[in-house]
C-alpha cells in the first residue's frame, strides 16, 4: 500500500516540548522560606498544567508547553534543594541565611540577607550566596572590612552587624 493513503499521526493536539531551562551548576542551598517557595511553585504549576490539559484551544496547548517546561525546571530545583537550617553552634562569622549590615566608604549603611539563588531579590536586599557581594561577606566577622569586587570597581565595606538566620 502506498504511504500517500496512510494517515500521519496528528501532533496538533499535543503540547510542544520546549527545551529545558538551564540549571545552575551550584549546589541549590535554600532557606526554609526558599524551600516553601519552591514547593509552592511546583504545586501552582501542577495545578495550571491540569487546567490547561482540560482545554482544547491552540493557545492552551502552547501555554501547556511553557508550563510543562517550567514545571520540569522547578521540580529539579526542588529535588536538588539543600535546606540550610539554623546554626547548631554559635559562630561569629557570616553564614548562609544571615542578614548583614554593612557601611561603605561614604557612610551609607545597607542590609543584605544571603539566600539561595532562587530566593535572590536585590530590591528586597536578598542576595544569592554565589553573588560577588555574598562571596565577599561570607566568613567575615563583625568589624571586618571586606572588598566587594564589582564591575564598576572594587568597594570596601565594613561589617556593622550580623543577624543569624536573618529571615526564614
Amino acid at each position: 500500500m502506498s504511504r500517500a493513503f496512510v494517515k500521519e499521526e496528528d501532533d496538533s493536539d499535543r503540547a510542544e516540548q520546549l527545551p529545558d531551562r538551564p540549571q545552575s551548576p551550584h549546589t541549590n542551598y535554600v532557606t526554609a522560606a526558599g524551600l516553601r517557595h519552591l514547593q509552592g511553585r511546583v504545586a501552582e504549576l501542577t495545578e495550571r498544567r491540569a487546567e490547561l490539559s482540560r482545554q482544547e484551544s491552540l493557545q492552551s496547548r502552547q501555554d501547556l508547553g511553557v508550563v510543562e517546561r517550567d514545571l520540569r525546571f522547578f521540580e529539579e530545583r526542588l529535588q536538588r534543594a539543600v535546606l540550610v537550617g539554623p546554626r547548631t553552634v554559635p559562630d561569629a562569622r557570616v553564614r548562609f541565611g544571615d542578614t548583614v549590615t554593612v557601611c561603605d566608604a561614604g557612610g551609607r549603611e545597607q542590609r543584605f540577607t544571603i539566600v539561595g539563588e532562587d530566593e535572590a531579590d536585590v530590591q528586597r536586599g536578598r542576595i544569592s550566596w554565589v553573588s560577588p557581594l555574598a562571596t565577599a561577606l561570607l566568613q567575615a566577622e563583625l568589624g571586618d572590612s571586606v572588598v566587594w569586587k564589582r564591575p564598576a570597581g572594587d568597594e570596601e565595606l565594613e561589617i556593622l552587624a550580623i543577624d543569624e538566620g536573618g529571615e526564614s
